[in-house]
């Protein structure tokens, strides 16, 4: 590594060179749009259809590639795997199932290990999507569907290492993924299903699975004073309480912040207000959500009405738990299965 320090002029060089990269290849990206035609169409509905799994192959930077474009089609609804061409002929074709649909990419058509692979898929009856950027290449001959990728130049200065060309691929790769999707009607239900785990996991998941219940939730019933009812907002920890009626529907709502303002006020008497009833003192549009809405959707709630916690309701607006920001991102306690 070289201790002299780049000069004001190189770094400007390797930004205009980054700068260059990123229009070469969005230009690209945007060249594929004239390429989509009734092949695209085509291969999306034999994807639909397949009863098997969707194995992407590829070798090289385009296999780099056709890995993420598996997990992407995994992720969303269509069973997909990864099969180096390589391994493939070498004995891994057997992973390849009668049902199956092979998703190949190379950016030549000519690479000899998915070359080599064509008579042994067709012996076997598996058909192809043929990914290439050279539509009169050996791959996209012998493919059921062809997918053009084709584009102007690679963002390599040299004009030699994939760069363009692979991120046409995965473009491309993405594209598919999403127009299946469409087809197959996946929902976000779906998507939480298979998404349980991490940060996005966890804002998938329902309310109910991360909400307090029970004796947790900090609740008084009208009638209540407003002494008692401090002492539960302090012993719940949250800084708020909630007010049911009868029926145990929430129809009101003081905070601490609430608390404080009534106790600063000029003409404030602590005495008198601690032996008032806590509906004459509390707010009357209790803020919450519904038991079965989506943790991404209570936090988009909160930051709209710039809150910490809300209340959660049965569909007949009874009170049943409570949620604040920490469980919602998990760091108050351990999220429920």
């Amino acid at each position: 590594m070289s201790d002299t320090k780049p000069s004001q002029a190189e770094r400007a060089a390797w930004r205009a060179i980054a700068h260059q990269v990123l229009d070469i290849e969005a230009q690209a990206i945007n060249g594929l749009k004239d390429q989509i035609d009734v092949n695209f169409d085509e291969a999306v509905e034999r994807m639909r259809a397949t009863t098997g799994r969707i194995v992407c192959t590829g070798m090289g930077k385009s296999g780099h590639v056709m890995k993420k474009v598996a997990a992407t089609l995994a992720s969303t609804g269509t069973p997909a795997l990864f099969l180096h061409p390589a391994e493939a002929i070498h004995g891994d074709l057997g992973m390849i199932v009668a049902g199956d649909l092979v998703l190949a990419a190379s950016f030549s058509g000519r690479s000899d290990e998915l070359t080599a692979m064509l008579p042994l898929l067709a012996e076997r009856g598996i058909k192809m999507i043929a990914i290439t950027g050279d539509a009169n290449s050996p791959l996209a001959h012998h493919a059921d569907v062809h997918l053009s990728a084709a584009i102007d130049k690679e963002a390599c200065p040299l004009n030699l290492a994939p760069t363009a060309s692979t991120t046409a691929t995965l473009a491309l790769g993405d594209a598919l993924a999403m127009a299946l999707l469409d087809a197959r009607g996946f929902t976000s239900e779906d998507f939480a299903h298979l998404h349980p785990g991490g940060n996005l996991g966890r804002k998938l998941r329902r309310i109910e699975a991360v909400m307090h219940t029970e004796g947790d939730v900090p609740l008084v019933a009208e009638g209540t004073l407003l002494r008692d009812a401090v002492y539960r907002m302090s012993s719940g920890g949250f800084g708020i309480i909630g007010v049911t009626d009868s029926k145990g529907v929430l129809v009101g709502v003081l905070s601490d912040g609430d608390l404080r303002r009534l106790l600063a006020a000029p003409d404030a008497s602590a005495d008198a207000l601690f032996s008032q009833p806590i509906e004459q003192l509390m707010g009357t549009q209790p803020k919450h959500v519904g038991r079965a809405e989506r943790v991404q959707d209570a936090l988009r709630k909160m930051e709209e009405l710039r809150i910490t916690g809300l209340f959660v309701c049965e569909s007949n607006g009874e009170a049943c738990g409570y949620v604040d920001i920490h469980d919602l991102w998990g760091g108050r306690r351990s999220l429920r299965s």
